[in-house]
């Protein structure tokens, strides 16, 4: 059993968890109202069930950027898109919330734990990287 030194050496979805859980606990994230109505894309009928869902999903972008920068509104509605399922005519994709994806991108970015990139999208922030780094030490990894 060794601790991870960075983000990468981690399971993503024990990462995603214990970062969601971290972004809890802080206070500094601020849920909006609409949380518990909101659909998270026009291919999805109902709301999340998990009432932690924001987190969650905040946690997973900023994974997202700090493996791959340069990532933005438009680029998280692909990648959290889907099959869009219309009854008896055939599936098509369908891309998920730009609302979401813009109100956890700012506030990632008040919380300065991204930053706009020059070139579009956001990158993350050293501090924001030092955030990520800490949160994947504190998991247990087995080693191979």
């Amino acid at each position: 059993m060794a601790t991870a030194k960075n983000v990468k050496d981690v399971s993503p979805h024990e990462f995603v968890k214990a970062y969601a859980a971290h972004l809890k606990r802080s206070g500094k994230m601020e849920l909006p109202e609409w949380t518990d109505i909101v659909k998270t894309g026009v291919l999805k009928e109902l709301a999340p069930y998990d009432p932690d869902w924001y987190y969650i999903r905040a946690a997973s972008m900023a994974r997202k950027i700090y493996l791959r920068g340069g990532l933005g509104v438009g680029a998280f509605r692909r990648i959290y898109g889907g099959s869009k399922r219309n009854g008896s005519r055939p599936p098509h994709f369908g891309k998920s919330s730009g609302s979401v994806a813009r109100h956890i991108l700012q506030q990632l970015q008040k919380m300065s734990i991204v930053e706009i990139e020059p070139t579009g999208g956001r990158k993350i922030t050293s501090s924001g990287q030092r955030d990520l780094d800490q949160v994947a030490g504190r998991i247990v990894v087995v080693a191979p």
